[in-house]
């Protein structure tokens, strides 16, 4: 696997031993950072279920000015760290091993973020559910933020109220959901691609 594009273009990173987690796939990131590219000049990027961190190292690589990546498995953080080495983004970026529901308990509340990844392992609906519901995360999103998540199969995760869909791109079995805070409700499917 290798970063698309950018600073980091064609460098090569590692992915974590064992089926713990599934890195986004080169066709995945290529439509999620063609649709996010304008959002990440000097952005501050969240990356939550970060495995070897492959999303947050592009936003990276693209023009984020900064990425916290939050992981739990030692194996993952392993990668994560030597991906981060390899990319030489170590100084504008900070891991956390933690559980992402944790994180989002005890996080420092003047912490911001512009763009936000939910990627949970294998698009677990229930964890995605459980994370995107969490006052946490509503705290970390800045007010024009963007809230990356990725979901498998037919059924999207349930979003609360506050945070409205205003895109989902399918790529195969694959949904990439594009939410804000605070705006109109919009039907999904009026802005779904095929």
């Amino acid at each position: 696997m290798r970063v698309i594009a950018g600073e980091a273009k064609g460098r090569i990173l590692v992915v974590p031993r064992g089926g713990g987690t599934r890195s986004a796939t080169d066709r995945i990131r290529e439509t999620l950072f063609a649709i996010v590219e304008p959002e990440l000049e000097g952005a501050r990027v969240l990356d939550l279920f970060a495995g070897a961190g492959t999303l947050g190292i592009e936003a990276l690589s693209r023009g984020a000015a900064w990425a916290t990546f939050v992981e739990r498995g030692a194996e993952a953080v392993k990668a994560l760290r030597r991906n981060l080495s390899t990319t030489n983004f170590e100084a504008r970026s900070l891991v956390v091993v933690a559980n992402v529901i944790a994180y989002l308990d005890s996080r420092p509340h003047d912490q911001r973020f512009n763009v936000v990844f939910c990627d949970p392992p294998f698009a677990d609906a229930r964890i995605a559910e459980a994370t995107l519901g969490h006052d946490g995360l509503r705290s970390a999103v800045a007010p024009d933020g963007l809230v990356i998540a990725r979901a498998h199969g037919k059924h999207l995760p349930a979003v609360p109220a506050s945070l409205r869909i205003v895109r989902v791109k399918e790529i195969g079995e694959e949904k990439l959901l594009f939410l804000r805070y605070g705006l109109a409700r919009r039907r999904p499917d009026a802005e779904a691609d095929g």
